[in-house]
C-alpha cells in the first residue's frame, strides 16, 4: 500500500508574509535593519508600512505558504 507524502508548507515564508482578507499577501519592506542615520524621516517612516507581494511572485510565494 503506498501512501502519500504529506504537504508541509515552508515556516520561513509563513513567519515573513501574511495573507489578507481578499488572498493577496502582504510583505515587510526591506532597508530598515541597519544604517538608518543616513535615512530621512520620511522615508524611514514609509519603510514601517507593509506592503504587496508582486503579481508576478505571489503564485510562487502562496505554494510555499499553503504546502503545495
Amino acid at each position: 500500500m503506498s501512501t502519500k507524502v504529506k504537504a508541509k508548507s515552508r515556516k520561513a515564508a509563513k513567519k515573513r508574509l501574511k495573507i489578507t482578507g481578499t488572498g493577496k499577501l502582504l510583505r515587510r519592506k526591506q532597508g530598515r535593519r541597519h544604517i538608518m542615520t543616513k535615512k530621512g524621516s520620511r522615508r524611514k517612516r514609509d519603510l514601517e508600512h507593509p506592503t504587496l507581494v508582486a503579481k508576478s511572485f505571489e503564485k510562487k510565494f502562496m505554494r510555499l505558504i499553503i504546502g503545495l
